[in-house]
């Protein structure tokens, strides 16, 4: 019987800096997520789109913009994550601006330690995400997710999943990031972050350095991909409101999804700062059904089973 993935909506562009991600949950299924997911065997049920507040396109308030509307978006997130994974599905989560992690990987992170099962999340972006009240030089909370998963934030989103944090730094592995604030950069290495940025790639190569984030994977680990299409660079994806030149190529990306696929303990999945008011003929949305296509197991080549 084959697995069963859940499409869960999160049609927000509450945390971002710019507007349009609102749009990118419909855009994905405009081109052809679940078709592209059943053509690798898997049964795929779309719950459809979380309703929460609209934006109000504010300022930010002691640091943060639009924060209880944010904390509105990932509570009706969590709940759905935590909903599908107890029924044994693997959740999607169709944003949505970068924010929506909170709740997303949250849930994940609750679900594996009532379960006392080890956790990786990957985290596929240009950015650390990384940023706090007094780092941020926006306010923008897309840029805040990872750092209140690990306990740094306010308490609406910090505590979502309980008194402790989501993650721990070990837990984590952060894949092509170029672009990371003064301030929080220093935090990042304070904190112990693991990071691959571009740099590391253009050395090392993508094939490596996934060998060295995948370095270590319990045999049951259960497997987070958080997936910002900022993460290609903007040749291959200009659809997202965050462009940073100096990306993965379209094939170091498909690589980076295939290792991933390759472990096969893939377990829950966003997609997240699809942007199609600056896309191209819903051209990034159709890059990125791709890339999660090959996380979902699409090859070239059939693969042997290993062992």
């Amino acid at each position: 019987m084959s697995m069963e993935i859940a499409l869960v909506g999160a049609p927000t562009d509450i945390g971002a800096g710019a507007r349009g991600a609102s749009m990118g949950p419909q855009a994905l299924r405009v081109a052809g997520l679940a078709a592209a997911l059943e053509r690798q065997g898997y049964r795929v049920l779309d719950t459809g789109d979380l309703a929460g507040p609209g934006n109000p396109w504010q300022p930010p308030v002691h640091g943060y913009r639009h924060l209880e509307q944010v904390q509105s978006w990932n509570a009706l997130v969590f709940q759905a994550v935590t909903a599908q994974l107890r029924e044994g599905r693997l959740p999607l989560v169709l944003g949505g601006d970068h924010s929506l992690g909170v709740g997303s990987v949250g849930a994940v992170a609750r679900h594996c330690r009532r379960a006392g099962r080890p956790l990786r999340v990957f985290w596929l972006d240009a950015h650390t995400d990384f940023n706090t009240a007094w780092l941020t030089p926006s306010g923008n909370l897309h840029g805040m997710p990872v750092a209140c998963l690990c306990g740094f934030g306010p308490a609406g989103l910090v505590d979502l999943g309980g008194s402790e944090p989501a993650l721990r730094p070990e837990e984590l592995r952060m894949i092509g990031i170029r672009s990371v604030d003064a301030g929080e950069r220093e935090f990042v290495h304070e904190q112990r972050l693991d990071v691959y940025d571009m740099r590391t790639i253009d050395e090392r190569g993508m094939r490596a350095v996934m060998e060295a984030a995948l370095g270590g994977l319990p045999a049951d680990a259960h497997v987070h991909v958080s997936f910002d299409v900022d993460f290609l660079d903007p040749d291959y994806a200009p659809g997202v409101g965050t462009t940073v030149r100096g990306g993965p190529t379209w094939r170091e990306a498909q690589l980076c999804m295939e290792m991933l696929a390759d472990t096969g303990r893939v377990g829950s999945v966003d997609i997240v700062e699809l942007n199609p008011a600056l896309d191209v003929r819903n051209g990034t949305a159709l890059v990125a059904v791709e890339l999660v296509e090959s996380l979902f197991g699409k090859s070239t080549l059939v693969r042997r089973p290993r062992g």
